[in-house]
């Protein structure tokens, strides 16, 4: 069987480039199937892959030179947009057509309406790698009425072309794939990790809570700092390291300069974060959206208690709440604050938490999820054999 994935880059170091990195290599290497992704802005050469990608994926790149609009002023840039999309669009079919696949994949926040759109035998399924409600939004930014009405009938369409055009929309979540519902057909199948810690021992000594994701309005860091001065208040002993880059860096540094707080630092990006989660004793997720935290699993199989806001999804299919962590109302800091202190001050519940956690993130065993994408592929082989 042909599957060919479709994204805009694997040169970012993000957690839905990762993760489809490694299913295409593990398609390929345990399944045997026939594996192709075509990349759109990336030019591997100059820009090379984030994560390992096997020799037995092809990667075809169409080396749309996206970001050259920038270098125009409005209205000649709308031009040189219009004209690189179209190009895309061209290449993109061709390739498509040339390879002629069984299945063709998608994402729902990049090219989804044009993949779903193509014509060719191949099915089509389009992964929605982070809730629907704010895939394209404009949460978190400030636009013009002008640009805000033009994304929000932009989005319309969007959206409708996948439902109309799409076999398959696969959701990471229960509360996404409910915002899919006018889909033909939906499928719930989460994200797993393949991080696999040094030890299984719960390190009792630490007194580090840890964060980890992008410095952006959607993890909620503002937030997570505001709820660090209420616990630092009272546990003045324990540390808060943040993981991450982005672009809120310099604004988020500013405002824990303004806290007076000096048991909070913000690191960059490490290759080596298992080690961080090891030496830490609880992980802390602020986000405001996510897809499926991927960082849930990472620490939970780390055997580290969670403390996550229930945003919009995942964290309610993570977390068994007040088992292995605790799952608090949306923005309420002070719940937020309060669990925390309550796991810091109760090694008992931290070692029964981490236990439970250690077993919970057993569901999410990289065998079991692609197994899962296995038997739709081949529902999907059997339902065009039939047709």
């Amino acid at each position: 069987m042909k599957i060919v994935y479709v994204i805009d880059s694997l040169a970012s170091k993000g957690g839905a480039e990762r993760i489809i990195s490694e299913k295409m290599n593990y398609l390929a290497q345990k399944f045997g199937y026939d594996i192709s992704v075509i990349t759109c802005y990336q030019d591997p050469a100059a820009m090379p892959n984030a994560y390992y990608l096997s020799d037995e994926v092809k990667q075809i790149d169409l080396n749309i030179p996206y970001y050259s609009q920038y270098k125009y002023k409005y209205p000649q840039r709308l031009w040189v947009k219009y004209s690189m999309h179209r190009e895309l669009c061209r290449k993109l079919k061709n390739e498509i057509l040339s390879i002629d696949p069984d299945v063709l994949i998608g994402l729902g926040y990049f090219m989804g309406d044009y993949v779903s759109s193509i014509k060719c035998k191949a099915s089509k399924i389009i992964e929605s790698h982070e809730a629907r409600i704010f895939t394209m939004s404009d949460r978190g930014l400030n636009r013009y009425w002008v640009s805000k009405l033009y994304m929000m009938l932009y989005r319309h369409f969007y959206f409708k072309t996948i439902e109309k055009r799409a076999d398959v929309v696969v959701t990471l979540t229960n509360g996404d794939a409910k915002e899919w519902r006018k889909a033909k057909r939906v499928v719930v199948i989460p994200n797993y990790t393949m991080m696999r810690p040094a030890t299984q021992s719960y390190n009792t000594d630490s007194k580090r809570v840890i964060a980890v994701g992008r410095l952006e309005w959607q993890k909620g860091y503002d937030n997570l700092i505001k709820i660090w001065k209420k616990v630092s208040d009272k546990h003045p002993d324990w540390d808060l390291a943040i993981f991450g880059e982005g672009t809120l860096r310099d604004s988020l540094t500013s405002e824990i300069k303004s806290t007076g707080l000096i048991n909070i630092e913000i690191h960059p990006f490490t290759s080596n974060i298992s080690e961080e989660y090891s030496k830490s004793a609880i992980f802390a997720l602020s986000s405001r959206f996510e897809g499926f935290p991927l960082v849930l699993l990472e620490a939970m199989q780390h055997g580290l208690p969670c403390v996550a806001f229930d945003c919009p999804f995942g964290p309610i299919d993570v977390i068994n709440n007040g088992t292995n962590g605790y799952i608090i109302k949306n923005n309420n800091t002070e719940v937020f604050a309060e669990k925390m202190c309550n796991l810091i001050e109760s090694e008992e519940l931290r070692v029964n938490f981490s236990k439970a956690a250690r077993q919970r993130v057993n569901c999410f065993n990289i065998d079991i999820i692609m197994e899962i994408w296995n038997k739709l592929f081949k529902s999907l082989s059997l339902q065009y054999a039939k047709s």
